[in-house]
Formats: structure tokens, sequence, C-alpha cells
């Protein structure tokens, strides 16, 4: 029979954990971080249209906009974690380049990356 089907490599899970009853099994999540002039931000406030007021990790509030290309793609609410790229001229303007899904919300927390952000709201 084995060498009917050829060799295979058996794959062990990782024991699973136990948490509030229910058995989970952790797994490596990816999460896109902040490049060079990126910071993490949370949307305080829609103002209409594409325009919203987010606050950043670095401290500033900014008045965000999404730019024509990801319109679409994202729905965004107040208290949703948000990647922005503030502009090159005007600091306290920028663009939302990516939304956070709860799942890696939820990781950059654990890791430590949004807890200025958290203290305020």
């Amino acid at each position: 029979m084995k060498d009917e089907f050829g060799d295979f490599e058996e794959v062990v899970d990782p024991a699973p954990k136990k948490h509030d009853g229910k058995e989970t099994v952790e797994a490596p999540i990816r999460i896109k971080l902040p490049r060079q002039g990126e910071h993490i931000g949370k949307i305080i406030q829609r103002l209409g249209g594409n325009r919203m007021e987010v606050k950043s990790s670095d401290g500033k509030v900014r008045n965000c906009r999404v730019p024509g290309r990801y319109k679409r793609k994202f729905w965004l609410r107040a208290g949703d974690l948000v990647l922005i790229q503030p502009w090159p001229d005007d600091d306290y303007k920028a663009d939302i380049v990516f939304q956070y899904p709860p799942n890696a919300a939820y990781q950059l927390k654990k890791k430590g990356l949004i807890k200025n952000l958290d203290d305020s709201f």
C-alpha cells in the first residue's frame, strides 16, 4: 500500500490551546506593517464623502481621504484601524492606503504597535 501512493510526510499540528473551554490552534499571521513615512491610525470620525478624521500612531490628528483607486475596496467606519500615508507638502493631511481586518488589529494590539491609540478611546 505504501508504494502505491508514494511516501508522505506526516505533519503534526502544534498542541491545541484551551481558551474559554474551546480548543484553538494558533497559526502565524502575516500583518502589513508601516513602511518609511507611513503610520497606523484609528478612524475617529467620518466627515462625509471620502474624508475622515484619523488619529495616527505619531499622536497627530489628520484629515484623511480615500484615494479613488481604493473607494470601492474599503468599507470604513469609526474605530477601524487603517494605514495612512501623510502628504509630502501638508503633514496634517493624509491618504488611507490600507484597512486592517479585525484579526490583524488584534495582532497589532498584541504586539504593542497601537497602544498610544487605544489610550485615548
